[in-house]
């Protein structure tokens, strides 16, 4: 049966202000309304576009994809609307490109604005609604400047020749059948077609109150202020076709030019497929020969050491680190990967040389003896009998994950060096978007509704702080707040009122690591966004949507530690060559130095990175670590798991001679003997 209407105009939650749509339960409505189409258009941004993209597929529902764009409109400030739509490839890239302008060039009092000469050039491949009565040329038809309507409208029609549509809402707002009365006439002495939207803000009519009190949230207004702008009506939800059908029987072209206008957008987005920036490598080289190269030469440097200390096992211990290199090396090449790890160790080899203290590695990467004859990690494998299958694996795809820890004061120098060696243009830090959590959005809702703020500060700090808390999990585990919720009517409302808020996407922030390097300029896989006032862009897209999209994610962690370790080996060296010494070299302090497991067993550990929390030192003066192996069982103790199932005591008893130590099974005494037959690491089972 063919359609009668499809919604081109939506507002999803990622438009931040004016929405209370989540794209999950937004595409489930869809679905059991049976629409074949669906357009999300959040304001100035394509925040939801993975998202929203991946969760109409697979409801079966074709995603169209586009954005409410705001346009300067003369010298006072006035500002209008118009809606894009994109039917191709070339399309998404104009408006990434558009949005992208509109935040790094045209922000005016927070706001990103659309200079109208931008869009010459950037036209192609996109499909143009005149923003109905928020339009340019709703604005002058309801002046009354006729004249300045035709104008505009020809404007428009030059840029976007038999792709654009005048907008045609009934959502019973100020002013909307003047405008519509006026607009038809023009169309129809135009002979331009005219559409038929919503204007979409909610899903189902009682979310209404939900919705105004989002909007004052974020305006920083009350609910029952009369003097609070009403900008949105009770009729913005997810109308079926039937109710848009009734509402637009005098006008059935306005109707059916949505069903066409969904047609001619056939976005296609390309998932899934990960794509490196270009590592440049000398000439006579691949990129894979020059990562064999440089990681033979690495081991022949770190192998002198070595075979240092073991020279009765020279031979032997040779042959075993060459083949594991030589699998490694097989491994990454068969993946795809030799340019990631060529450009992990190029940016810390950059840091090291220009007085960057770089961590010594850490995560599954330090399992890597690729990574360690790189440079990109301190940590022998081998020694440490790491795995480099919990790194990388063929029979489980996944792009490498390095977790790089960089001194706070040198990282961004770091980030800079990688932006001016691969193109400003082409690498960018990654967005995040902040969420109403239990206790603000309570402290919010009461705010709109006008209540005090010892009454709502009373009922906020009820909610216990837990990471992830809700309010459901609260009024479950906090009888008194349970008790004021069944009692009290005005702590119900509130309540229920922040429920329906609860979790939404409120703002956008930087991921506090994550970085992008892309082989072709950002926008042509993600807008950027940058914060008003701000300098630094970040991809419009979050770390998991512009890992689907193709771009490969570097992480640039910022660790406190490092910093301090800095300064005081400045500190040291400094007296040092005062008294005619040599500098301090931090590597060659032994692993045994007795002095410091003393310091550690005095739990004197502020500032020593993850050992100086109340429950680690705790943990520390039970099990009164003397070697480097304790050290690392600490940190593997100290999670939910092992804590809550009596692993951690059994580890004690075992290693004080309190309990004996006993293996499950003879052959698994080689794997479990450095931890008591205890099994904790994730490769003791991977070899068990």
């Amino acid at each position: 049966m063919t359609p009668r209407f499809v919604h081109l105009r939506l507002h999803s939650e990622y438009s931040l202000a004016d929405s209370v749509i989540r794209v999950p339960e937004l595409l489930e409505a869809a679905a059991a309304q049976g629409m074949p189409a669906l357009g999300v258009t959040d304001r100035g941004n394509l925040f939801a576009l993975v998202k929203f993209y991946k969760e109409a597929l697979s409801h079966g529902v074709k995603p169209v994809i586009g954005a409410d764009l705001k346009l300067r409109h003369g010298d006072n400030g006035e500002t209008v609307l118009l809606t894009l739509l994109c039917c191709n490839r070339k399309g998404y890239l104009n408006l990434s490109a558009l949005i992208t302008q509109s935040y790094l060039e045209g922000q005016k009092l927070g706001q990103p604005l659309l200079e109208r000469a931008w869009f010459e050039g950037k036209s192609d491949g996109l499909i143009a609604l005149s923003g109905g009565h928020e339009g340019d040329i709703g604005h002058a038809l309801l002046a009354g400047r006729d004249a300045e309507a035709r104008e505009r409208l020809a404007e428009w029609r030059r840029l976007f020749p038999d792709r654009f549509y005048i907008e045609l809402q009934r959502t019973g707002r100020d002013q909307e059948e003047e405008y519509l009365e006026a607009a038809v006439k023009l169309a129809a002495a135009a002979g331009v077609p005219v559409v038929a939207t919503n204007d979409a803000r909610f899903i189902r009519p009682e979310e209404f109150e939900a919705h105004e009190a989002r909007v004052c949230i974020q305006e920083g207004r009350v609910l029952n202020d009369p003097r609070r702008p009403k900008r949105y009506s009770e009729q913005q939800y997810l109308k079926n076709e039937a109710e848009m059908a009734e509402l637009f029987a005098d006008i059935p072209e306005a109707l059916e030019n949505s069903v066409e206008i969904a047609k001619r957008c056939n976005l296609s987005l390309t998932l899934g497929q990960n794509v490196l920036p270009a590592f440049p490598v000398p000439d006579g080289h691949t990129v894979e020969s020059f990562l064999r190269h440089e990681a033979e030469a690495g081991l022949i440097r770190r192998l002198e050491k070595i075979l240092a200390k073991a020279a009765a096992r020279r031979d032997a211990l040779r042959a075993e680190y060459a083949a594991r290199l030589a699998l490694e090396l097989d491994v990454i090449a068969g993946m795809g990967f030799p340019g990631y790890f060529l450009i992990v160790a190029d940016f810390i080899r950059w840091a090291r040389e220009n007085g960057v203290p770089v961590g010594p590695g850490r995560g599954s990467g330090a399992g890597s003896l690729v990574a360690y004859a790189l440079g990109i990690t301190d940590l022998d494998p081998i020694e440490h009998e790491l795995l480099f299958e919990r790194f990388l694996n063929p029979e489980r795809v996944s792009m490498p994950d390095f977790d790089v820890d960089f001194c706070m004061e040198g990282r961004d120098r770091v980030i800079d060096y990688v932006s001016e060696r691969y193109g400003h243009a082409r690498v960018s830090q990654i967005i995040t978007y902040g969420s109403m959590a239990a206790r603000a959005v309570v402290r919010d809702v009461g705010r709109v509704l006008g209540h005090p703020y010892g009454y709502v500060d009373r009922i906020a700090k009820l909610i216990p702080m837990e990471l992830g808390i809700t309010l459901d999990k609260a009024l479950e585990d906090e009888a008194e707040l349970a008790k004021l919720y069944e009692t009290d009517d005005e702590v119900r409302q509130l309540l229920d009122l922040a429920k329906r808020l609860e979790g939404l996407a409120r703002n956008a922030g930087k991921h506090a690591g994550g970085v992008v390097i892309s082989p072709t300029d950002l926008t042509d896989f993600t807008p950027l966004y940058c914060e008003p006032g701000g300098t630094h862009a970040v991809t419009q897209l979050d770390k998991d949507d512009v890992e689907a999209v193709g771009l490969v994610k570097f992480d640039f962690l910022g660790l406190r530690t490092l910093t301090i370790i800095d300064w005081a080996m400045r500190t040291v060296n400094h007296e040092r060559a005062a008294q005619g010494e040599p500098p301090l070299d931090i590597g060659s302090i032994p692993m045994d130095d007795t002095a410091t497991y003393a310091l550690l067993k005095r739990c004197e550990t502020t500032a020593v990175f993850q050992l100086e929390s109340r429950g680690m030192r705790d943990l520390i003066r039970r099990l009164q670590p003397d070697r480097f192996e304790d050290i690392v069982a600490l940190v593997a103790l100290f999670r939910p798991g092992p804590l809550q199932s009596g692993m951690v005591e059994d580890f004690m008893d075992r290693k004080h001679g309190r309990q004996k130590v006993e293996y499950p099974h003879p052959k698994l005494e080689a794997i479990l003997k450095q931890t008591y037959g205890v099994i904790l690491y994730q490769e003791q089972v991977m070899q068990i």
